[in-house]
C-alpha cells in the first residue's frame, strides 16, 4: 500500500504508552498513525492532515470524550470515529454510537479487536472513496461542483464534451456576457449554473430570472427595483434584479421573450452598469454579469424587429449552442443509465437493468423534449415498471428518426411549425394552457402572448379550436 493510500489515523488518549503502543501496532499494519494525549494537540493535528480514523479515549483530563466527539463529527462529517474507554458503561456506549461512533471498544482490548475494529472502518472508508470516484467518472463535472449547482451533467459525446468545454472557458472570464441557445429540455440553466459556479463570481448570487414569466406592467420594477409609493402597492424600497445580482450573476432565461419596450433599457444598465430605480433620481452602481438563454431562432427574432440587434450583440459576446438529444445519441445511454440508478434509490427498486430493446427503441426516437424528457420517461418506467427490467412497454415511445428528412422543404418554415406545434400541443393537452405551457417548455404567459400572436383560439369556441 502506499503512503497516499494509506489510512490516516489519530489516537487520542492522555496514556501516553497506550497511544506509542497503538500507533506502533497500526505503522506495523500499513497505516499511517499519529499520536496526540491532550485536546489541543489531536485539534492541530486534525486541522492540519486529512485524517480517515479517530481513536478516541472517552475519559480525558479537563474534557469529555463524548463532547470531542460530537464537535468532530460536525467539523469533520466524514472521518470515522473508533471510541474506547476502561470505565465504559451501556449508557456511554448509546450516546456514543447515538453522536456518531463506527465503534466502541472497552480497555483492555486484544490487537486483534481493534484490527477487526480498524478492518471494518478501512473497507467502510474506501467503499466511500471508491463511491466518489464511480461517482465522479459518470459525471463531466466534479463532486463539488455538482453539489454547488444540485445536478449532475452526464455524457460522452464530442458535442457535449465541446460545450463543457466552452463553458469553463466562459468560467474564465467573469466580465464577459454569455448567450445559451438550444432547445427546451437541452440544459441550458444547468450550464449557466456551471460558468456561474466555476468563475471568481461563486460565492455571490446566481439570479434566475424568466424573462417571460414576469408581466409586462411589472417588468421594469422588478428588473429595476423601486422606491417607496413611486406606484400603488410599493410600500417600501425595493431592490431589482439588477442590484441583486451585484458581483454575481443575473441568469436571464427565455430572452426572446423579453418585450421590445424593455430592451433599450436592458441594454443601457448593461452597457453603463448604472440603474436607477422606479420613482426615483439617484445613480446605483452594480457589478453584474448577464447569462442569457433562449430556445428560438434570436437572429429570425431580430430580422422581424421583435428583438434589438444591439442589445443581441452585448449579451453575445460568448455563444455557446447545446445540440438537442437526437444530435448527440451517445449521450442516451449513459443519461437512462444515470436516471435509472437516481429514480431506482428514490422509489426503492434496487437491481433494476434495462432491456437492450428499450435503448434501440430510444435511439430511434427524437427527443422533442430533449434530457428533460428522458428523465421524464425514466421516471416513469421506474414507476410503472412490475418486475426487475424495464422493457418497451415501460418506454412507450415511436420511432421517429429521419420523418424530417422526408419532409417537403416547405414545411421548414419557422412559423409554420411553432403554429402547428402549439395546435398539437394545445390538443394533447385538451386545452388547457397550464399543462400546454409545461409541456412547450414555455411559461404561461409566452404561451398567452403566441397564441395572440398567431390568432389561436381568438373568437372562437371551443369545437371551433380543435378544427385549427
Amino acid at each position: 500500500m502506499s503512503k497516499q493510500s494509506k489510512i490516516k489515523i489519530l489516537i487520542l488518549d492522555d496514556e501516553k504508552q497506550f497511544t506509542e503502543e497503538l500507533s506502533e501496532f497500526f505503522q506495523n499494519s500499513g497505516f499511517e498513525a499519529y499520536e496526540a494525549n491532550t485536546e489541543r494537540e489531536a485539534r492541530k493535528i486534525l486541522i492540519s492532515l486529512d485524517i480517515d480514523l479517530l481513536i478516541l479515549d472517552v475519559r480525558l483530563p479537563g474534557v469529555n470524550g463524548l463532547d470531542i466527539l460530537k464537535d468532530v463529527k460536525i467539523q469533520f462529517p466524514d472521518m470515522e470515529v473508533i471510541v474506547v474507554s476502561a470505565h465504559g458503561d451501556m449508557d456511554t456506549v448509546i450516546k456514543a454510537m447515538r453522536l456518531g461512533a463506527f465503534d466502541y471498544l472497552r480497555k483492555p482490548f486484544r490487537h486483534i479487536d481493534i484490527q477487526i475494529a480498524i478492518e471494518r472502518t478501512q473497507k467502510y472508508i474506501q467503499l466511500q472513496r471508491r463511491l466518489k470516484q464511480m461517482e465522479e467518472k459518470n459525471s463531466l463535472i466534479s463532486k463539488t461542483l455538482e453539489e454547488k449547482i444540485n445536478r449532475q451533467f452526464i455524457g460522452v459525446s464530442p458535442q457535449i464534451l465541446n460545450v463543457l468545454e466552452q463553458a469553463v472557458t466562459a468560467a474564465n472570464y467573469p466580465e464577459a456576457n454569455v448567450l445559451i441557445t438550444g432547445e427546451s429540455g437541452t440544459g441550458k440553466e444547468n450550464i449557466a449554473r456551471i460558468i456561474h459556479y466555476s468563475s471568481k463570481r461563486k460565492d455571490h448570487i446566481f439570479c434566475a430570472v424568466n424573462s417571460s414569466a414576469i408581466t409586462e406592467t411589472l417588468l421594469e420594477s422588478e428588473f429595476f427595483g423601486h422606491k417607496k409609493g413611486s406606484f400603488t402597492g410599493a410600500i417600501s424600497d425595493k431592490m431589482g434584479f439588477f442590484e441583486v445580482s451585484n458581483e454575481g450573476t443575473l441568469f436571464l432565461d427565455e430572452i426572446a421573450d423579453m418585450p421590445l419596450t424593455l430592451q433599450a433599457k436592458i441594454l443601457r444598465a448593461t452597457e453603463e452598469k448604472v440603474i436607477t430605480r422606479v420613482g426615483d433620481t439617484n445613480q446605483v452602481h452594480t457589478d453584474f454579469r448577464i447569462i442569457s438563454a433562449t430556445n428560438h431562432d434570436i437572429n429570425s427574432g431580430v430580422e422581424n424587429k421583435k428583438f434589438r440587434l444591439d442589445l443581441l450583440h452585448r449579451l453575445n459576446t460568448l455563444h455557446i449552442h447545446i445540440p438537442a438529444l437526437r444530435e448527440r445519441t451517445e449521450d442516451i445511454k449513459p443519461l437512462l443509465t444515470h436516471f435509472v440508478n437516481v429514480f431506482a434509490t428514490k422509489f426503492n427498486k434496487p437491481n433494476i437493468k434495462v432491456s437492450k430493446d428499450v435503448f434501440d427503441a430510444l435511439l430511434n426516437y427524437d427527443f422533442p423534449g430533449n434530457v428533460r424528457e428522458l428523465r421524464n420517461m425514466t421516471e416513469r418506467a421506474i414507476i410503472l415498471c412490475k418486475g426487475n427490467v424495464i422493457g418497451i412497454n415501460d418506454f412507450p415511445v415511436k420511432p421517429q428518426k429521419n420523418s424530417t428528412t422526408e419532409e417537403t422543404a416547405g414545411s421548414v418554415n419557422l412559423k409554420t411549425n411553432e403554429l402547428n406545434l402549439i395546435q398539437k400541443a394545445l390538443k394533447n393537452c385538451k386545452y388547457n394552457h397550464q399543462a400546454t405551457a409545461d409541456a412547450l417548455g414555455i411559461h404561461r404567459d409566452a404561451l398567452s402572448r403566441k397564441m395572440i400572436k398567431y390568432n389561436i383560439g381568438a373568437g372562437k369556441s371551443q369545437e371551433e379550436i380543435t378544427k385549427l
